[in-house]
């Protein structure tokens, strides 16, 4: 069903309880950021530190958190194409379906064709690849379940989070048309010793996507002062 819960427990089964992972340290992005707090909520001893990029938090409200996010995050507009992509598979699921159905029951043809207009040298962009793969199923269920479902256990696991003790940081891109920057900034009052970044110029794809080494030696630094590589 792609709740949170199923993220938390995939990535218990197939990393941390096979590799015996007694410490490590958490790198999310966007839907990611409400998978990697429950994780860390669950296994506080075991975690160095958070790095959160364009996590979707949005401050508690007269509406349920849920609806909050699925305002928010799948608003309904035309531009850009992901938040237009978001609200046409949150809204009207017989559309997404559809959508989806194509995508996925052709999603070789898909691969050939970007190869064949590539010139076949190149490998498919693992972000294409993966939208194309996208049944309906995984689609409305991880709106549903995980960004929305998820968006209301927050609270508590940010409390969680900081009774810990564990060091955060928030990276957000100041162009992010996806997630508004505003979220980076609650999270923050609402964990006042995390470290907040934000990325001039980046959206939600390239604060990470084009930036590749400068990441990686944030990544490095945040490390190396909290608990080492």
């Amino acid at each position: 069903m792609y709740r949170l819960k199923d993220h938390v427990e995939a990535i218990e089964t197939s990393l941390i309880e096979p590799q015996n992972l007694s410490s490590f340290h958490l790198v999310a992005h966007s839907m990611g950021c409400i998978i990697a707090l429950a994780l860390a909520a669950k296994h506080p001893t075991r975690v160095k530190s958070i790095t959160l990029v364009a996590p979707p938090y949005f401050l508690p409200c007269e509406q349920k958190a849920s609806q909050v996010a699925l305002s928010r995050l799948a608003e309904k507009k035309l531009w850009p194409p992901l938040l237009f992509g978001s609200a046409v598979m949150s809204w009207y699921e017989h559309i997404g379906r559809t959508v989806c159905f194509l995508l996925c029951r052709n999603h070789l043809l898909w691969e050939w064709l970007v190869r064949l207009l590539t010139g076949g040298n190149r490998d498919v962009d693992f972000r294409l690849r993966d939208l194309t793969r996208h049944t309906h199923h995984s689609a409305w269920h991880t709106m549903h379940n995980v960004i929305c479902g998820g968006a209301r256990l927050q609270d508590r696991n940010l409390e969680a989070v900081e009774a810990a003790g564990i060091p955060v940081m928030v990276i957000h891109g100041g162009r992010d048309p996806v997630v508004p920057v505003e979220c980076s900034r609650h999270l923050k009052a609402k964990l006042p010793h995390a470290e907040l970044r934000l990325m001039a110029g980046c959206d939600h794809a390239t604060v990470v996507s084009g930036r590749e080494r400068g990441f990686a030696e944030e990544l490095a630094a945040f490390w190396r002062v909290h608990g080492g590589c």
